[in-house]
């Protein structure tokens, strides 16, 4: 900031929210000045302390989801190494009995894995008329959402949790880096797609 110029606000934190571990993580200057605009009871972390926890939980979260990839049946020819960088890149969500998971018809940028549950696909076969209740069931170790992102068109189906629902789910980007040499293995999941496409 150059002298005399009045200082940016930026943010307010609130009970629950936390600040400087930008720092921390990548061992930088802070980038900010935080001011206490009321008496305030704050708990602190050292820069070890702070990057055991951190590591610890990546390191955790990698190893649960390794071992899920790795009894799925597409990737099962991956390397440990790709699925390593795939288990880091991948999001967790849980859906209840009766949840629309995909909509039919919406923009789709998000691929899904069911690590836990059932689910099913509805589908509109004629314009006008409800979906037809199931053309495709899941469980666990399926995968769905992978149509969208290949062809870049929106969802073909809908998918609703059967029981509740557990998925890890991997966005455009990440789906394009690290899933790109199994687009061959993915495409023959969209032949069951076909005989509902008219």
């Amino acid at each position: 900031m150059a002298a005399g110029q009045e200082p940016t606000h930026l943010k307010n934190y609130v009970p629950g929210e936390a600040f400087g571990e930008l720092a921390l993580l990548y061992n930088a200057p802070r980038a900010a000045t935080i001011v206490a605009s009321e008496a305030s009871d704050l708990w602190s972390l050292d820069r070890k302390t702070f990057n055991h926890v951190v590591k610890d939980s990546a390191s955790e979260k990698r190893e649960k989801y390794e071992e899920f990839l790795s009894q799925v049946g597409i990737l099962e020819n991956m390397e440990a190494y790709e699925r390593s960088k795939l288990a880091d890149a991948i999001c967790e969500k849980w859906f209840e009995e009766g949840d629309y998971v995909i909509t039919e018809g919406q923009e789709g940028d998000v691929f899904y894995l069911i690590m836990s549950g059932k689910a099913f696909a509805s589908k509109t076969l004629e314009p006008g008329k409800a979906p037809v209740t199931v053309v495709e069931e899941y469980k666990e170790g399926d995968y769905f959402g992978e149509r969208a992102l290949m062809k870049n068109e929106p969802r073909a189906a809908n998918i609703i949790a059967k029981t509740q629902l557990q998925v890890v789910t991997i966005d455009r980007k990440s789906f394009r880096r690290l899933l790109g040499p199994i687009d061959t293995i993915l495409q023959r999941n969209m032949e069951n797609y076909q005989k509902f496409i008219q």
